[in-house]
């Protein structure tokens, strides 16, 4: 029988997301005739070695402690196969790999990156979005017009001062009319897509808490959105070959045409519980082929 580690965080007294979908990826996987059992990344008393498989399911803390993460990341695949692997899970990580997808011809989210002790050149002439190049659930990320450059900059001081590299971006507008989309890959295959609405707000501070993922829908990808997504991940370096699973998230560029606003390669939501409950199956199935 495999035995299958679904890897998760410990929410902490604060509160935090819960992963829904996991209680469905039990049952699914058990289904199969595999043992799977839900453990946190950071618990010192799992034995890894003990699992055929580790996958990496909804490790939502790793942003604030990237550094330790990366380090379990190493100690794991040394014990078990780790999915995705090390390699993958750390360029993933810091969101700079935009920049790569860009010089690899995959249209992007124009992105300019402003490390401690550089000094930034913030839009004048249109709103734009400062985020941190590793975060989930849009942590340290907030929307600026213009006019608010000293907030913007105050927001900067901040993340420079926890030692953070930052993002700026223009915000793009098509976001409020069509949203973004995700489309999902399982298994090396297409799974679902979802589309949802703007998760930044004008006048929401960085470090308020956000709902990352707001009016939640299903989707069907249009022919342009599936290109920009299979370029996306062609680029991943190793090839997509050795992803287990991949999240592409788009939205529409100046253009009007889909570009990539960031990969999840580490800990994707998979929207099952909440949108796509008839996909449990195949990644269930998918998970336990990979065992």
């Amino acid at each position: 029988m495999a035995r299958i580690a679904l890897v998760t965080y410990r929410v902490g007294e604060d509160g935090g997301p819960v992963d829904a979908d996991l209680p469905l990826l039990v049952e699914g996987i058990e289904r199969l005739g595999a043992r799977a059992d839900v453990v946190v990344w950071d618990d010192p008393d799992v034995d890894w070695s003990a699992y055929d498989l580790a996958v990496v399911r909804s490790t939502w803390d790793y942003s604030w402690r990237r550094d330790e993460f990366l380090a379990w990341t190493e100690r794991c695949a040394a014990a078990t196969r780790l999915a995705n692997p090390p390699g993958v899970i750390r360029w993933s990580t810091d969101k700079r790999y935009l920049g790569e997808l860009a010089e690899a011809g995959v249209p992007i989210v124009p992105t300019a990156y402003v490390p401690p002790g550089a000094a930034p050149e913030l839009p004048a002439d249109r709103a734009f979005v400062i985020k941190p190049t590793s975060s989930a659930g849009a942590r340290y990320a907030a929307r600026y017009a213009p006019a608010e450059q000293d907030v913007a900059l105050r927001q900067l001081a901040r993340m420079h001062d926890e030692g953070l590299t930052a993002m700026v971006q223009p915000y793009v507008d098509g976001i409020d009319v069509s949203g973004e989309r995700a489309v999902l890959f399982y298994g090396g295959r297409f799974l679902h897509a979802i589309r949802k609405g703007a998760v930044l707000s004008a006048g929401v501070a960085f470090d308020a808490r956000k709902v990352p993922h707001p009016s939640l829908e299903p989707w069907e990808p249009t022919e342009a959105e599936f290109a920009v997504a299979e370029r996306a991940l062609a680029a991943v370096p190793g090839g997509p070959e050795q992803l287990l699973y991949a999240r592409v998230d788009l939205v529409d560029g100046a253009d009007g045409r889909p570009c990539v606003m960031e990969l999840e390669l580490v800990e994707p939501n998979l929207f099952l519980s909440a949108v796509h409950p008839g996909s449990v199956d195949a990644v269930a199935e998918a998970i336990v082929k990979s065992a």
